[in-house]
């Protein structure tokens, strides 16, 4: 993160109120480098793709959703495309049931729009006018806000590590959790049980959630469909696109409007 960029992030921080929202442009390839807020952040894109990495896991945020992010948490930033980023920071000791956790959340027209004039609110706005009922309807808005699962959580444990890493690495690899045991010298019933207690997930889904996470900052770049599906370990384009159409909804072509 640039110094003036910082000092900007700072300006919103040291406010009196309990909420501020700014705005700033990236162009593709960048990244904030790690940094940490003390307030909560309500991240958001209008345009682009931001790819979240944490200690605890990472996030593909498209412009249909944003990101939570808990106050005090270390995260780096990386841009898909040309990324606006349109963000709330709210102190969570002020306002009360936000989400508890760092999350994925959909994000209404409206609150789409709520965020777009927050950035045009001045940071420290006048109590009980329009702008401070504003700030407000945001937060009732996210507070209403589906939680979407487009994370990856991170294992500590150096066995599960190994996994995870290589189906980062080669979306596409399909070794079957049998298969994995018998490369780390364990039973296949451990990688499981390793997988639900340091992930929360089942080893398959760990990985189709790693597949599509991968898939998602693929397409954000404009590559082939079918590409993507082959390069993630699917046999046809059709395959792919229902898994995607089952988690999103939509075919991974529509995704993006």
């Amino acid at each position: 993160m640039t110094d003036e960029i910082l000092h900007r992030h700072l300006d919103f921080h040291d406010t009196a109120r309990a909420m501020a929202a700014m705005e700033v442009n990236y162009p593709d390839g960048a990244s904030t480098g790690l940094h940490a807020h003390p307030r909560g952040q309500l991240l958001y894109a209008i345009e682009g793709v931001m790819i979240v990495r944490s200690a605890i896991g990472s996030w593909v945020v498209p412009p249909s959703r944003a990101l939570w992010l808990a106050a005090g948490l270390e995260h780096e930033v990386a841009m898909a495309g040309a990324v606006k980023i349109r963000t709330v920071f709210i102190d969570a000791t002020r306002v009360a049931d936000l989400p508890g956790e760092t999350c994925v959340v959909e994000v209404s027209p409206l609150l789409r729009e709520l965020i777009v004039a927050a950035v045009k609110i001045p940071v420290d706005y006048p109590e009980g006018g329009r702008d401070e009922r504003l700030m407000r309807l945001l937060v009732d808005e996210l507070q209403v806000s589906d939680v979407l699962p487009l994370h990856l959580p991170v294992p500590r444990d150096p066995r599960i590590q190994r996994i995870c890493e290589a189906l980062i690495e080669d979306p596409g690899e399909n070794a079957t959790a049998d298969q994995w045991a018998h490369r780390l010298g364990v039973t296949a019933k451990t990688v499981h049980r390793l997988f639900a207690r340091e992930t929360g997930m089942r080893f398959a889904q760990w990985r189709q959630q790693a597949r599509l996470l991968h898939a998602l900052r693929r397409i954000a770049k404009g590559e082939r469909i079918i590409d993507v599906a082959f390069d993630c370990g699917y046999a046809s384009q059709s395959a792919f696109t229902a898994m995607f159409r089952k988690h999103f909804g939509v075919p991974p072509s529509a995704f993006y409007r």
